[in-house]
């Protein structure tokens, strides 16, 4: 690894991040440092608020000299290392790009999460690039269909996992139900959740509400041979309610039901902003209410939460959002640590495999 003091050089990648770790040194977050709206420099900031502000070991993928000069501005030369990549995933590319870039940022971070130098990866790059080069370096879990990304409602008193959220457009009625338990999965290793439920996002809560999608995922689910808590369907109002630990949908759905929820937000929050400051009256009971007001923009911002996380591979891949600012990328690292402590991806693991046991019984 290059001296904390001078710029990275041309080293070679297993020079720069060393494949043996003392065991009392926690194994890093690889964090993709060319991907997302505002990359470098806010991903650079996210990574050093993680480091300082949360404890959480980071090590940035991308071109070391740009890096090199973003953490010098933060004085962090020597508390965050670089990993070299220099090609990069733009954020209108697709999924083909993994293929054309094979040592762009993303893909030597899961090259790193797959040789055991890191122990998540974390990007806030073009989701469909990020989900093919994952899908590609790091292979599927053995039983899983497909991966689906799940991104956490902010619920009371826990949050709701909402997938699948884009990674799976057309998907097949097996697929959301073993969704559903990529979903149990995670509720039961994250949130602590023993018996999650679990809703089917569709256009009416009666059994034969939906298309034919959703008709058929709504049998198997029903079905009672596959170890869920099934509650039945859900329509798009109880996004946040709580009424249900996991909801179920493919992931075009999935995407535009939470892009709707965010959009809304935004926009709520906005108006309640104009209105606030329209009087003398309502600046004052803004006033009043301000830490309440505080406390509820913080629950509802998507950046306090980390991001999606990339359920179904044999690594743990966070996904923050493209916007996202420093803050939002420290989140989304303290999110990937935990997922890696919690050991959600044999937990999923554990969990199609017992599924697939009970099905062949049966």
């Amino acid at each position: 690894m290059p001296a904390p003091d001078a710029p990275p050089g041309n080293a070679p990648l297993t020079a720069q991040l060393p494949t043996a770790q003392p065991p009392t040194t926690p194994t890093p977050i690889a964090l993709d440092a060319m991907g997302g709206d505002h990359a470098p420099a806010e991903i650079v900031a996210g990574a050093v608020l993680a480091v300082r502000e949360h404890g959480v070991p980071v090590v940035l993928v991308g071109q070391p000299r740009v890096l090199y000069e973003a953490l010098s501005r933060h004085g962090a030369t020597a508390e965050v290392p670089i990993v070299r990549a220099e090609e990069t995933l733009a954020m209108d590319e697709g999924a083909l790009a993994s293929l054309r870039r094979p040592r762009s940022s993303i893909a030597v971070a899961c090259h790193l999460l797959r040789r055991g130098d890191a122990a998540a990866v974390v990007s806030a790059g073009s989701t469909a690039g990020v989900v093919a080069t994952a899908k590609l370096r790091l292979k599927v879990q053995h039983g899983v269909l497909r991966p689906a990304i799940a991104v956490a409602l902010p619920t009371l008193p826990n949050p709701t996992i909402l997938l699948d959220a884009g990674a799976t457009a057309d998907a097949k009625p097996e697929m959301l139900l073993q969704f559903a338990q990529l979903g149990a999965a995670y509720v039961e290793a994250v949130l602590g959740v023993k018996h999650p439920r679990i809703g089917l996002l569709t256009i009416g809560a009666e059994a034969e509400k939906g298309n034919k999608l959703v008709k058929r995922a709504h049998e198997l689910l029903a079905s009672g041979h596959h170890g869920l808590d099934f509650a039945g369907n859900v329509e798009g109002h109880d996004l946040l309610t709580g009424k249900v630990d996991v909801i179920v949908a493919d992931g075009f759905t999935g995407n535009i039901a939470l892009k709707t929820m965010e959009g809304s937000v935004r926009y709520a929050f906005g108006q309640l902003r104009e209105s606030v400051a329209d009087s003398p009256v309502a600046r004052f009971g803004g006033l009043l209410q301000r830490s309440r007001l505080r406390e509820l923009y913080r629950r509802l911002d998507p950046e306090a939460h980390g991001g999606a996380v990339l359920l179904g591979l044999t690594g743990t891949v966070v996904i923050a959002h493209g916007a996202a600012q420093a803050r939002g990328i420290a989140a989304a690292c303290q999110l990937a640590a935990r997922l890696a402590a919690g050991k959600v991806v044999a937990r999923v693991g554990e969990r199609i495999a017992a599924t697939a046991r009970a099905h062949r019984r049966w």
